[in-house]
């Protein structure tokens, strides 16, 4: 089986890509694991032109259909995404926007292969879990439109840098065990 754990932060180095490092190093002991960037992509906002609504295909060609490429190859999607003003990171945003070509709320539509497993991790800098809740629900309304199975979800709260996340290993470690 092969495992996608996607950094949904541009920032490379921080909380959510430690978070990112040690999960795709717990599940590469039972998966092929792939561990990518949203920033590695270079990709364009919707347009909003709809054309997606009639062809299944979006009229912009570039590195979405890249990204779409591992969602494909892959059985387990762990998104792991920090809050920035109390949701989704905008490039990730911009990424399931983007998407709608495969999403199945209009036909024809295009679509991934079925039987994927998604997986939810939100972490903010905050006490409070409201905002983590926020972020897991994007996520998994992003799934649902994929078909992809929300199987999991994960908050972490007061997680202000790379050192916060290494303090909650056996936390993080526990909820990438059930993956």
């Amino acid at each position: 089986m092969n495992a996608l754990v996607i950094n949904c932060s541009p920032v490379r180095t921080g909380a959510t890509a430690e978070i990112v490092r040690m999960v795709g190093d717990d599940l590469s002991r039972r998966y092929n694991t792939k561990c990518i960037c949203i920033d590695d992509y270079d990709f364009q906002f919707c347009k909003g032109c709809r054309t997606c609504h009639t062809t299944a295909a979006c009229v912009q060609h570039d590195d979405v259909d890249l990204l779409m490429g591992e969602l494909e190859w892959a059985d387990i999607i762990v998104s792991v995404s920090p809050s920035y003003w109390a949701d989704i990171p905008g490039r990730f945003k911009a990424f399931i926007d983007r998407c709608t070509p495969w999403c199945n709320t209009h036909e024809p539509h295009a679509s991934i292969q079925p039987g994927k497993k998604g997986y939810a991790i939100a972490l903010r800098t905050g006490p409070g879990m409201k905002e983590c809740e926020r972020i897991i629900s994007s996520i998994e309304h992003f799934y649902g439109h994929l078909e992809i199975q929300c199987c999991g979800s994960l908050g972490l709260c007061s997680m202000e840098c790379k050192e916060a996340a290494t303090h909650r290993a056996p936390e993080i470690l526990a909820f990438s065990a059930q993956i």
